[in-house]
């Protein structure tokens, strides 16, 4: 009789329960020799005899009673209180849920962290396929994957770095291991913790081997796929090749690091448990601060997610992680290890702009290892959540130019438009120390103080406007002063979609509200060569761009197609107020529940094109012009960008 089956027969029997089942597997019963001898077998996790678990087999989950504590630890509490986290049970659950096993059971990949002798967390990624990690029994899971059995720093740890095939059995209660299981196509994810049983790792060709692995799971987590790329994977044989393992890093290091849209990394809180978690977000969202012969040192900004701060938690009670960095198409991994210290507030922003909580890792190890993954992956969309990359002080490429000096605008004019759109005015007392703005440019404006450092939720109407620091940028919507003493005032035309954008609509100008300015960043500048036709394709408030730079346009030589709701038809009387004479080169696109009997609709230009429907490919398949720019939320944008291919087209994100 196979392992496989005869976890199987114990569960079937009525008469057997988990602790039964853990009894058999867990190394404090190692008196059963008959059980250990059956671990040894080859192949013991998945036999190819006919009376295995199928591969779609889940065991039903009993109710229990547990004793597991599932309260946040004192690090989670004090990452809690400093970020003013309103108090909530911890979802965590003490036991491997049917949602988690079924998670598992799917993803084609599992990231797995443990601790090395001398406590400091390692991190690698193991899989290639769905159904290759899946519950064997209720809290127990099972892993097989074929690895890097050379570098690999987690097998490693978990099998003494043997690779002959002898079963290597858990002592005392076993290893800790955090795992996250993670399906990139679809988002999904389930964090997993528990203790290694046993396992084994059978060489099988140069570099690599087969790994099987039987862990008990003390905790399992559904969790938040926000900032989340996808990709789609496929298995591929590793050829491992250890390329550095010395400190400074490799170029070959930080090429991955700068490359990366996704990196794993585990924590533990002291001995008791750990955690592994993704950190995601645009590429080259993770920095390097230095790396020479005084150090090496990287750091990342922490983006607003779900409050749980577990990874932050474990970080405050033990400052320290291990981090794989996958690069999805060559299959080379850099595994590092190290010291955190988790920023804050102005020890945040000092270091990375527009930051308000960020983690550095002190690297006191690495390994740098070409093609050692077992799995491709090929990059999908991008998440809507992602912020643009916020750069280092001291990197000269900024998101935002200005002055570190402290520097405030006031609120002189507000002009409510429609009742979700309006246009605010602001004036800077000290243009020379602001610097000079340009017509396409955007401006980055703080209302920590009046907002308070704190979380700010997810909106998936606008997922761009989170920050955790109550920075945004928004697009400039002033025309180009005629001189340049003019400079002291700008104007933004913004569409009400969140806290911040919510407490400009509510101020009240006389009241005098000042608010930090970050400085001027962006290049979105419209180009038009003379008698050459130029396109502009907006949605909504993405006419901003072209608002303020129409008057240095041969509006002659413009086609502008503009979708906008049918409650924002205000704003189309508005622009065409403010720019004589682009009412003529319009094509209007109104979507939504259209009041023939509307002021709004009646007061439209008659010069104007008007459907009352959604813009199609067909509405631009005629137009010839030299140039697109497009204005427009992501969704839209990537249909232009598919219906204008070969086309000359620059684009620009307006809900910052």
């Amino acid at each position: 009789m196979g392992w496989a089956a005869l976890v199987k027969l114990q569960l079937l029997s009525s008469s057997t329960h988990l602790s039964t089942i853990c009894s058999l597997l867990l190394p404090s019963c190692a008196a059963n020799y008959t059980t250990f001898n059956l671990l040894k077998t080859p192949g013991f996790l998945f036999s190819n005899s006919s009376d295995i678990l199928p591969q779609n087999y889940i065991p039903p989950v009993e109710m229990a009673f547990y004793e597991v504590d599932t309260q946040w630890h004192d690090g989670e509490k004090e990452m809690r209180r400093l970020l003013h986290v309103p108090d909530h049970d911890n979802p965590t659950s003490p036991m491997l849920t049917t949602y988690a096993a079924s998670t598992l059971q799917r993803s084609p990949l599992l990231a797995l962290g443990t601790l090395d002798s001398k406590g400091m967390p390692w991190t690698t990624l193991w899989g290639g396929e769905p159904g290759f990690s899946r519950a064997i029994a209720q809290q127990i899971i099972g892993i097989r994957a074929t690895i890097d059995r050379l570098n690999d720093p987690v097998a490693e740890i978990l099998f003494d770095g043997k690779s002959d095939g002898e079963v290597v059995q858990a002592e005392g209660n076993g290893k800790m291991v955090s795992g996250l299981g993670i399906n990139l196509e679809t988002r999904s994810r389930v964090k997993l913790f528990g203790r290694m049983v046993a396992g084994s790792l059978q060489s099988t060709e140069e570099g690599i081997g087969d790994v099987q692995l039987v862990v008990k799971i003390e905790q399992s987590l559904a969790n938040c796929p926000k900032y989340l790329n996808i990709k789609s994977l496929v298995r591929s044989l590793p050829h491992p090749r250890l390329v550095s393992s010395e400190l400074p890093l490799s170029k070959e290091a930080l090429d991955t690091i700068a490359e990366a849209d996704l990196f794993f990394i585990s924590s533990s809180n002291h001995a008791s448990d750990m955690d592994t978690n993704h950190r995601g977000g645009p590429i080259g969202f993770v920095r390097v601060l230095e790396n020479d012969s005084k150090g090496v040192s990287i750091v990342y900004p922490e983006y607003s997610g779900n409050r749980l701060y577990q990874t932050l938690g474990n970080l405050k009670t033990t400052p320290q992680a291990g981090l794989a960095f996958p690069n999805f198409e060559t299959g080379d991994i850099l595994y590092v290890t190290g010291e955190t210290e988790i920023l804050t507030g102005k020890a945040a922003s000092s270091l990375i702009a527009h930051t308000n909580l960020a983690v550095k890792i002190t690297i006191k190890a690495a390994r740098y290892v070409s093609d050692g993954l077992a799995f491709r992956g090929s990059p999908g969309e991008y998440s809507p959540y992602n912020p643009p990359v916020r750069y280092l002080t001291t990197e000269k490429q900024q998101t935002v130019n200005g002055s570190e000096d402290q520097i405030m605008v006031k609120l002189i004019d507000k002009q409510i438009i429609t009742p979700t759109i309006a246009r605010f005015r602001f004036h800077i007392p000290d243009p020379k120390k602001a610097g000079q703005w340009k017509p396409g440019q955007h401006v980055a404006l703080s209302f920590e103080d009046e907002l308070d450092v704190g979380y700010s939720h997810m909106r998936d109407d606008d997922p761009q406007s989170i920050n955790d620091d109550f920075m945004r940028t928004f697009t400039i919507s002033s025309s180009k002063p005629e001189t340049s003493s003019s400079f002291d005032q700008f104007d933004i035309t913004i569409r009400k979609v969140g806290v911040v954008t919510d407490f400009l609509f509510k101020s009240n100008v006389r009241a005098g509200l000042d608010v930090r300015l970050r400085g001027f960043g962006g290049e979105f500048y419209i180009q038009q060569q003379e008698a050459k036709e130029i396109s502009f394709v907006g949605a909504g408030v993405g006419i901003t761009p072209l608002l303020a730079q129409a008057s240095n346009l041969d509006l002659t030589h413009l086609n502008l197609y503009w979708t906008v709701r049918s409650s924002d038809l205000a704003l189309v009387n508005h622009v065409f107020y403010k720019v004589p004479g682009l009412a003529q080169q319009t094509k209007l696109y109104i979507t939504g529940q259209i009041n023939e009997d509307s002021t709004e609709l009646k007061k439209i230009p008659f010069t104007v094109h008007i459907k009352k429907r959604r813009i199609t490919k067909e509405d631009l398949s005629k137009d010839d012009a030299a140039k697109w720019y497009l204005c427009t939320g992501i969704g839209f944008r990537n249909s232009l960008t598919t219906w204008l291919e070969g086309k000359s087209v620059s684009y620009e994100d307006f809900n910052y």
